[in-house]
């Protein structure tokens, strides 16, 4: 059938179109992009015409085809055009198919669902999809009562795949719609697009299940299983999602809220059914499960207000005023930027120390998110300044020992400048006997 002259001349044209549409693909993509880069303020829009810019040979090859098909339909019997027509539906299902598909952002599945659906398409518009359907059945295994095949795994895939893309695309939908709510609280909204996304995905499942054929009562026992594996294999998994749920209806926390946490002190960024993210200052973030925060002391620097009051404890030499060193702390505190004014810092002493006058200075933030320890060392650098502008000195200890007897101070050699006097005497004691016995007039 491949060998009778007009398929070999539709097999030619289809060649010839698809050299001609590399060509003007080529030529089109290099005009065409610099126009589409050019594009500000519509990113939905730029990236829908990147996705057809990218697909410039294969729109090229369905328009020529199309193309040549109209013509040679007019001129000739449509039988003499039937490779041309199925070119043509392939070339144009792909184009559709493939930019369609890249709505999906996991670029895995996209290419699976493309490729799953072209593939589709190809066998109804070849007519196979009969004899492909009835092969895949073919391939069964029977289990008790029930019959696996090939096609119902591969149905049940897909539906519940596209079922449960459509509810997480939906349930995010939802949550982004839930987020531009003013008159909710930031709680409200979490609880609220969490138990949307999480009964859309249950919906999903079900009909899935439902549309393959599965009978739902008969997932009694399974669900019986789960129960007996949640009570021995996953109670910190259970009680992190109903520790999520409690903070999330008694607002004991938010995201945007400054917590302490044991040795973590850091904002709030996002609640989760199994954790908390909270980021510390210096860009670690913390994955806090929920439990601890039940179960654990937490110190939320703004559940109800975000003015807080931070100390700073000093001391002065005892020839120091009291009273100007309180009126200079106070005027420092004023000084820092993010002290706030009302109510205003106070200076107050609370005693008399071993070496020093013992202060403490008290003052009011508004915004802890931004760190503690940083506008107390601007506070504590700012009395530096003012204290040693005034000539008010900070003490710090000295010891003294006295000793109440006398100490008798001995010189004494070490041990190697010992053996080495003692090695030099013998030496000497040697040289002189040698000299004695050698000479016959020495004494006696």
């Amino acid at each position: 059938m491949l060998m009778r002259p007009w398929m070999l001349i539709q097999v030619a044209i289809i060649i010839a179109a698809v050299l001609l549409s590399v060509v003007i693909g080529r030529f089109a993509e290099a005009r065409l992009e610099p126009r589409v880069r050019a594009i500000r303020g519509q990113p939905r829009l730029l990236r829908f015409l990147a996705l057809l810019l990218r697909r410039t040979n294969w729109i090229v090859l369905s328009l020529v085809l199309l193309a040549v098909l109209t013509v040679m339909r007019t001129v000739t019997w449509p039988s003499r055009t039937y490779l041309l027509a199925i070119a043509t539906s392939l070339v144009a299902a792909w184009v559709l198919i493939s930019v369609v598909s890249k709505l999906i952002r996991n670029r895995a599945v996209s290419r699976m669902i493309a490729v799953l659906a072209w593939a589709f398409v190809a066998l109804r518009i070849t007519g196979l999809l009969d004899e492909a359907t009835a092969l895949l059945d073919a391939a069964a295994l029977q289990i008790g009562s029930f019959r696996l095949s090939l096609l119902f795994l591969l149905q049940a895939i897909l539906l519940l795949s596209g079922l449960l893309w459509l509810a997480v695309t939906f349930g995010n939908f939802v949550e982004q719609r839930l987020e531009r709510a003013s008159d909710l609280t930031p709680t409200i909204r979490v609880l609220l697009g969490k138990v949307v996304k999480f009964a859309l995905i249950v919906a999903a499942a079900a009909t899935a299940l439902s549309a393959v054929g599965v009978d739902l009562t008969a997932l009694t026992v399974f669900s019986g299983a789960v129960g007996v594996g949640i009570g021995f294999g996953l109670q910190k998994v259970v009680s992190n999602f109903i520790s999520g749920m409690i903070i999330l209806l008694d607002k004991s926390i938010k995201p945007g809220d400054t917590i302490s946490l044991g040795e973590t002190f850091g904002w709030i960024r996002e609640l989760r059914a199994r954790f908390v993210s909270v980021v510390t200052r210096d860009g670690k973030e913390f994955l806090i499960p929920n439990e601890d925060f039940i179960t654990q002391q937490v110190v939320n620097w703004s559940f109800t207000d975000t003015l807080i009051r931070l100390d700073v404890h000093f001391g002065v030499a005892y020839t120091s005023d009291p009273h100007q060193v309180s009126r200079l702390a106070i005027d420092a505190a004023k000084s820092v930027e993010r002290v706030h004014q009302a109510p205003p810092p106070v200076c107050w002493m609370t005693g008399f120390g071993e070496s020093s006058i013992d202060f403490i200075l008290r003052f009011w933030i508004r915004d802890p998110q931004n760190g503690l320890t940083n506008v107390r060392g601007k506070v504590l650098l700012a009395c530096w300044d003012a204290f040693k502008e005034a000539d008010v000195s900070i003490p710090f200890p000295h010891r003294q020992v006295i000793l109440s007897e006398p100490v008798e101070v001995r010189v004494s050699r070490p041990p190697s400048a010992e053996a080495s006097s003692k090695d030099k005497a013998r030496s000497n004691r040697a040289k002189g006997g040698s000299r004695l016995h050698a000479d016959p007039k020495a004494p006696l």
